[in-house]
């Protein structure tokens, strides 16, 4: 006899169906609406069939069901993270200009402390290796300052952070046949 879905049950679903989805991002987005709209139509069709709370439980955790999927269409073992490589790749330059400019906007403030009616140019060197030499002109106390840009250090640095943050090297050619002889062996 077939069951009627209340508003709560369909809610319940909705949960499981987008906490999944959540847990599915490594995958390509038509893949991941497709697997959205697959369990969404499934778990629909079961709970007017056996119930929601069955239904429910009969899929298992949001968890499982995700590591199935990415396994089925990614193959086993670690794998790499776009999303933790996008937030490495922003947050870094976000933070290290904040830190840096606030390190430039304090030696300027110490020139200042020191003489308020400074006047002339000054060169602060930086933080080494991370930023090139900074100079400040000052104007009876007013000054300005130009330079603090990144050395190529740093961009090499942050290229690198990306990559091992987002274990991107998992996705080149050569770590996938590895990984594959390496799993048939065992």
């Amino acid at each position: 006899m077939p069951h009627t879905l209340n508003w709560f049950e369909r809610l319940r679903i909705e949960r499981l169906v987008w906490t999944l989805d959540q847990q599915l991002y490594e995958l390509p987005s038509r893949s991941r609406v497709a697997k959205r709209r697959e369990v969404r139509a499934n778990l629909l069709t079961a709970a007017r069939d056996i119930g929601t709370a069955e239904s429910l439980r009969r899929i298992g955790s949001s968890r499982q069901l995700a590591e199935e999927y990415l396994s089925a269409e990614l193959g086993e073992g670690p794998r790499h993270s776009w999303i933790a490589a996008a937030y490495f790749c922003t947050a870094v330059p976000l933070l290290l200009n904040f830190f840096l400019d606030e390190a430039a906007s304090a030696y300027q403030q110490a020139v200042t402390a020191t003489d308020p009616h400074a006047t002339g140019t000054f060169s602060w060197n930086g933080i080494s290796y991370l930023q090139s030499a900074v100079t400040y002109t000052f104007d009876q106390g007013n000054g300005s300052r130009v330079g603090g840009a990144w050395t190529p250090i740093t961009y090499v640095i942050w290229a690198l952070g990306t990559i091992a943050i987002g274990r991107l090297w998992r996705l080149l050619p050569w770590w996938k046949a590895y990984h594959r002889r390496t799993t048939v062996t065992q």
